[in-house]
């Protein structure tokens, strides 16, 4: 039986079309991972594991503290996520770190 093939770039093969095909579709959505490779998702409690200084805001956050409840703002790179006396804050997922 002669099947066409497909590269998937996902694993690196090269696979039957009849199988992509009838594979569900995958997710579209963009894998989040904090500075230890933790995956990230909308609700998650991270800590900050360097002091940042936030612009705008005159205000430095300390390594450690707690940001509750974040959320994915589809960049592979960045959390929003909402803290006392600072609005619309945005951190990179390279300075947080999943609570367990």
């Amino acid at each position: 039986m002669d099947d066409d093939y497909i590269y998937d770039e996902a694993s690196g093969e090269w696979v039957p079309a009849s199988q992509v095909a009838a594979a569900p579709a995958a997710d579209d959505g963009v894998v989040v991972r904090d500075a230890v490779g933790n995956v990230l998702a909308d609700g998650d409690q991270v800590t900050l594991i360097k002091d940042l200084t936030v612009k705008g805001a005159g205000q430095t956050l300390k390594r450690g503290t707690l940001i509750k409840s974040i959320r994915l703002t589809g960049d592979d790179q960045e959390v929003d996520c909402k803290f006392d006396g600072i609005k619309g804050l945005v951190l990179r997922a390279e300075f947080v770190r999943k609570r367990t």
